[in-house]
């Protein structure tokens, strides 16, 4: 197919550092433009990722007919805002997670959700260790799938760290957190009937530096979460069946040039005598999601499901906060 052509709006680590280099490994796609605010940081981040053009505002680059999908890893209070304009500009986007502050945001982009594919980046979801233990869980290799486990920390006390600003979105549940969501939805493939949580606020920052999560599915299922941005850096998720369990070692920040792992436990002993451990190929997850939506781009009409999958992730979201301050389960 005809390589997509895109734009990156912003010198954002996420992008620079993750996305992009993914992006570049694709003969199905081209980036070919970086915006920033500042000129002078746009030509140094173009340059060193070998981009052709660099913009010194957000509006150039979306005025460049050239550019057919945007991606926004911009911080999280400017995801609906610049997805609008590009969407208002004709572009596709792929939006860095979450996609906004609260579900109801997002009604904006309604509109646009029939002519521009719109899309959160939960690049998880691409990755072959999600695909094969989702595949595990269906084909009934641990019985009933009961109840998923998900922690999730690392450390970060940098004031100046957009992690580590209330106002625009920071905070464990809206960085991490949502992984822990996007899991329980994909491999319960279902959404939670109610939830519950309990926050632990930085007194300075005012962001919640721990939290954790309880959701409820159907039938009993539960998924228990806790995430936490000043804790020692750790991720696993555990699937635990009626007939054993599957452990994903590095569930979320899945390295781009190493091989993973997975392991199936058929729960005959507790000493891990049953255990089988399974390692995949190399495989970039930023590079497989920037193909999946290039294909779509190309291959597909724009339809509301993206934009849907982000109003559900975030109903949740917003679901959780509201527990946390009433004390009570919620309904999404």
């Amino acid at each position: 197919m005809t390589p997509v052509r895109w734009g990156i709006l912003s010198t954002a680590k996420i992008g620079t550092q993750r996305a992009i280099p993914g992006m570049l490994k694709s003969s199905l796609l081209q980036v070919a433009a970086l915006a920033s605010r500042s000129l002078p940081a746009a030509q140094e981040a173009a340059a060193a990722l070998g981009i052709p053009r660099a913009y010194g505002s957000y509006d150039a680059l979306l005025a460049d007919p050239a550019i057919e999908a945007i991606y926004n890893p911009l911080p999280n209070h400017l995801h609906v805002p610049l997805t609008l304009a590009a969407a208002q500009a004709g572009k596709h986007v792929l939006c860095e997670k979450p996609m906004a502050m609260t579900a109801g945001e997002l009604e904006v982009l309604r509109p646009y959700a029939s002519k521009v594919h719109l899309r959160e980046a939960f690049m998880v979801r691409f990755h072959p260790q999600w695909i094969a233990a989702r595949e595990h869980v269906r084909r009934g290799e641990i019985g009933e799938l009961r109840f998923i486990q998900v922690p999730f920390s690392y450390f970060n006390a940098d004031p100046a760290n957009i992690r580590n600003m209330a106002d625009i979105g920071g905070g464990a549940l809206y960085d991490i957190g949502c992984y822990a969501i996007v899991a329980g939805r994909w491999f319960f493939e279902a959404e939670p009937d109610r939830v519950a949580a309990t926050m632990a606020r930085d007194p300075v920052f005012r962001t919640d530096i721990a939290t954790s999560g309880l959701l409820e599915f159907a039938g009993g299922r539960q998924l228990a979460f806790s995430v936490s941005t000043q804790a020692a850096r750790y991720q696993r998720i555990e699937l635990v069946g009626t007939q054993g369990r599957i452990e994903i070692e590095i569930p979320f920040n899945a390295p781009q040039d190493l091989t993973t792992r997975y392991s199936i436990d058929d729960a005959s002993a507790l000493d891990g005598s049953g255990i089988r451990t399974i390692t995949l190929p190399v495989a970039d997850q930023y590079q497989l999601q920037a193909e999946a939506f290039s294909r779509a781009v190309r291959d597909e009409a724009p339809d509301a499901r993206g934009l849907d999958d982000a109003v559900a992730n975030m109903r949740v979201i917003d679901a959780l906060f509201a527990s946390a301050k009433s004390g009570r389960f919620e309904r999404p």
